[in-house]
């Protein structure tokens, strides 16, 4: 997995989690995390409010 959540700037709003098609966001213990379902498919990123989702761009 390449999605990566910078836990200093997450607020943990769950605008991730709610718009993930693939069930792949875990918000746990004050923590947003991907699971193993995760593509990098870019939606989070997308729709994360404060930019706190980064997806590695594939070579």
């Amino acid at each position: 997995m390449k999605m990566k959540v910078d836990s200093g700037t997450c607020i943990r709003c769950g605008a991730c989690v709610s718009v993930c098609p693939f069930d792949a966001i875990e918000a746990t213990d004050g923590s947003v995390q991907p699971n193993e379902k995760c593509t990098d498919c870019g939606i989070c990123e997308k729709i994360c409010p404060i930019g706190a989702i980064a997806i590695a761009k594939k070579v």
